[in-house]
């Protein structure tokens, strides 16, 4: 990804400034601080609008599918929904489809994970967590639903079902595989579960 000369530029301005900020800040109260003509909400405001982003293209593929979004900026994933009703037996899965087509950019993959309050609340999680789906993948999402209870539970149209995160990957495009006779000794060696500690 090329580098934006512009982005550069409001990157040194804002080093400049906190450094002169420093002083500034422990009198002001004011979030619209100002150091040689320049609001700190300004440049705050030249970075998000510069800071390069990834399309990611996805396609409704249900009437009922319900168009990804994350609910705040910080988020790591955006919620997938059922286009279906369903019910799961206990100690029961189900394949339950999303109605959404992705296009995945090479090198990335999408992540799909339980949601903790329905892991929480009801035993519902996700089977095979995470879920990978590959870049080379553009057909629907279904999510893997596990019923963890001893009852059965429902599962109705339009209701949260997991999490679905865009993920960097090194995928087999960029791995060569190869089989030697040693392994490199390391530190931890061929401890494997628990040998940590509880």
């Amino acid at each position: 990804m090329n580098r934006d000369p512009e982005l550069d530029l409001l990157q040194q301005e804002l080093s400049s400034i906190l450094l002169q900020m420093r002083e500034e800040m422990e009198k002001e109260t004011d979030d619209d601080i100002e150091v040689q003509g320049i609001k700190l909400s300004d440049l705050q405001k030249g970075f998000e609008e510069r800071t390069p982003k990834m399309d990611v293209q996805y396609k409704m593929v249900h009437k009922d599918a319900v168009a990804p979004k994350y609910n705040y900026p910080s988020d790591s994933g955006f919620d997938l929904y059922s286009v279906e009703d369903a019910i799961i037996p206990p100690l029961s899965r189900i394949l339950a489809p999303t109605g959404l087509c992705f296009k995945i950019k090479d090198g990335y993959e999408i992540q799909v994970r339980p949601k903790s309050g329905l892991s929480w609340n009801d035993g519902l999680t996700v089977l095979n967590t995470p879920g990978t789906v590959d870049s080379g993948y553009n057909g629907e999402i279904k999510v893997i639903l596990y019923n963890s209870n001893q009852t059965s539970i429902q599962i109705k149209k339009g209701q949260k079902i997991a999490q679905a995160c865009v993920c960097p990957v090194a995928n087999g495009r960029w791995i060569n595989l190869k089989q030697v006779d040693e392994l490199e000794d390391t530190d931890r060696g061929d401890n494997g579960f628990g040998s940590t500690g509880k």
